[in-house]
């Protein structure tokens, strides 16, 4: 039997608020990459590691707070515990593979597409994993075509972010691209969700647990990691302004600006002094 879904059971308010996270994550983990073509080689795989996981929470947590409001009409929806902590782990994982490779090799050329790809197959692994996660009395069925256009979807976005993190033209150049990563993210989310429909079985409902008994862990862990990679971004002042935190060579202390003008050193004037006093007093003297 074919069930009726709803995804906007709270109206817009679950596709705003995801929204937000997937800004909110998107801007913290483009800062992040940003700082880390910045800075030295030593700090670079900290900030890397941390832009991952920002952008992996913040999709992780877009995607669940979308999926509050989505119901199936005569059908309670539970969730895998596992299945659905092993989307966030794939999330980041795979998010940061994007992520290094862009922050060591830059955001140009091959090194920009393969993070990019990478990146968006993070993101649209996620995202069904997720599904996978879904306990119903039911199946689900995907339409291909709508499938493939969400995944092309979330490369495109990642690839672009990127792109703009390698820019490093200031705040509000990242700004503009976690608006536009964010609003590509959600815009996936609910293309997958178009290609969705739900089968219906009889019998008896199916166990697992419920949206109410993940919600606490689900949403609380990765939000408060996203508070505290902001505070990070926040008391980092060169990170929030998009200042690099070296300085060039004219401006660093004991190394010249330009290269030094040849100058005759001391020992050379000391030697001209000596061949002229040892010349002169060879010269015969009248007695």
């Amino acid at each position: 039997m074919q069930g009726t879904v709803d995804g906007f059971s709270y109206g817009l308010v679950t596709p705003l608020v995801a929204y937000l996270m997937a800004c909110l994550g998107g801007a913290l983990g483009l800062r992040c990459t940003t700082r880390a073509l910045l800075v030295a080689q030593s700090w670079r795989p900290g900030w890397l590691a941390l832009g991952s996981a920002a952008i992996g929470s913040g999709i992780w947590t877009m995607h669940f707070i979308a999926m509050i409001g989505f119901t199936v009409d005569g059908a309670p929806i539970h969730y895998d515990k596992p299945m659905t902590y092993a989307s966030l782990g794939v999330a980041i994982v795979m998010v940061g593979v994007g992520i290094f490779i862009v922050g060591y090799r830059g955001a140009k050329g091959t090194a920009l597409f393969t993070g990019g790809t990478i990146t968006g197959l993070g993101i649209a692994s996620m995202h069904y994993l997720g599904m996978a996660g879904m306990r119903f009395n039911g199946s689900l069925q995907y339409n291909t075509f709508t499938v493939a256009t969400s995944v092309a979807i979330a490369m495109a976005a990642a690839t672009a972010a990127l792109w703009a993190a390698g820019q490093v033209r200031g705040f509000l150049w990242s700004v503009g691209a976690s608006l536009i990563m964010g609003l590509a993210v959600t815009g996936m989310h609910y293309t997958g969700m178009a290609a969705l429909s739900v089968h219906l079985h009889t019998g008896a409902p199916t166990a697992g647990d419920s949206p109410a008994a993940l919600l606490a862990p689900m949403l609380i862990g990765p939000l408060a990691f996203l508070c505290l990679a902001g505070v990070v971004v926040m008391f980092d002042p060169l990170m929030v302004m998009g200042k690099p935190d070296w300085t060039p060579a004219d401006h660093k202390p004991g190394v010249p600006a330009h290269p030094p003008a040849p100058h005759p050193s001391r020992r050379s004037e000391l030697r001209g002094r000596r061949k002229v006093t040892h010349r002169e007093s060879r010269t015969p003297q009248n007695r």
